[in-house]
């Protein structure tokens, strides 16, 4: 039977909270905050009331105001609009998420990527309808099981997150794609190197550093991204040491100076990735993304690149690599794909709010 009450009349504008116990911008830079900051850009400029609540750390001046306000006002969060929205900010995002909803007075609530089952349990469902965004397909983020939740609804990043999840916990989710603003992306690359961004374990760091010394006549760029243990930074010096064809840049949130340079993507990831954003950000250039066919990068990648399997020789990489560097038709055709793969219309921004509005204003049925 339906339940949270709110209106859902399509011409009423919406209050929208979208919730995470990750760290939010400027604090911390991923692929979920962006799609949240662009989404909600997106949504307030159509008239919605959107605020997004997520942790604090202590770092930065963002994280000094946060302590001294925190232990002022003994509300349990903090508040700064200098994203242009409102967000709420709080050591333990959980532990609060019901008094933010009421105090913001959300219609809806939308939660995702860090502990979305505590804190979508923690408020009055029967009054707010509540979504939560299954962003990548860790369970320990979580924090419980989707299947225990009632009066929920699930909204998934890709084909491959939601399938996952029909069959672990049995629940069904619509798929929205992370939302890429083009402007912020796109450019008329130079193609001059291969560019591996987050030189990560997780993301396949020990492939591309095989890579690179398979193939030294290419030149690679890494990207700093995820910040590394000293283990990890002692073995990603040492990897470079002896490579002189590769640079190491360091992180940016301007990707179009990664991209502008770049003239083929690799995504060797040995994870697996819920959807694969840098694939489509690579694409609205033109630009090929070598990548393993792992999680939901095929989806990402499409015909816009070549997949291998995650564990294939080096010597297959450095063919399919040097397949693309080398042949100019491979390339032209690939990069056509790509661009082509880019302009799908459920990558479209304006397609994708309408979609999720259509979704948050329907009544959750039990």
């Amino acid at each position: 039977m339906p339940v949270n009450t709110p209106s859902t009349r399509a011409d009423q504008p919406l209050r929208i909270l979208f919730g995470s116990a990750h760290p939010y911008l400027p604090q911390m830079f991923g692929g979920a905050q962006s799609s949240t900051h662009e989404l909600v850009k997106r949504l307030r400029a159509r008239g919605h009331e959107v605020a997004v609540l997520g942790g604090l750390t202590g770092e930065g001046w963002l994280g000094l105001r946060g302590r001294l306000l925190l232990k002022l006002t003994r509300r349990g969060y903090v508040r700064d609009d200098h994203l242009g929205y409102p967000v709420f900010r709080t050591w333990f995002a959980e532990t609060v998420a019901r008094r933010v909803v009421e105090d913001f007075q959300a219609d809806v609530a939308v939660f995702q990527s860090r502990l979305p089952v505590p804190m979508a349990a923690a408020i009055d469902r029967s009054t707010t309808r509540t979504f939560i965004y299954l962003r990548n397909v860790e369970t320990v983020d979580l924090g419980g099981s989707l299947g225990s939740l009632k009066q929920t609804g699930f909204i998934a990043n890709s084909h491959f997150t939601a399938q996952r999840f029909a069959e672990t916990d049995g629940v069904r989710a619509d798929v929205i794609h992370p939302m890429i603003e083009a402007d912020k992306y796109r450019v008329t690359p130079a193609r001059q190197n291969v560019t591996f961004i987050n030189p990560h374990p997780h993301k396949g760091v020990d492939v591309a550093l095989q890579l690179a010394r398979a193939c030294p006549e290419i030149p690679f760029v890494f990207v700093r991204g995820w910040e590394l243990s000293p283990e990890q930074e002692n073995h990603l010096a040492t990897g470079l040491a002896d490579l002189p064809n590769v640079t190491l840049r360091p992180s940016t949130d301007d990707m179009r100076s990664v991209y502008r340079d770049a003239r083929i993507v690799l995504a060797p990831s040995q994870w697996e990735e819920a959807f694969g954003r840098i694939a489509a950000e690579a694409q609205l250039s033109g630009i090929p993304v070598v990548a393993s066919r792992t999680g939901g990068l095929p989806e990402a990648v499409g015909p816009g690149g070549i997949l291998l399997d995650k564990a294939a020789p080096i010597s297959d990489w450095a063919e399919a690599l040097r397949h693309l560097w080398h042949d100019t038709t491979a390339y032209a055709e690939a990069s056509r794909a790509a661009l082509k793969h880019a302009e799908r219309p459920e990558m479209v921004p304006d397609w994708q709010v309408d979609r999720l509005v259509d979704i948050l204003r329907t009544p959750i049925s039990t």
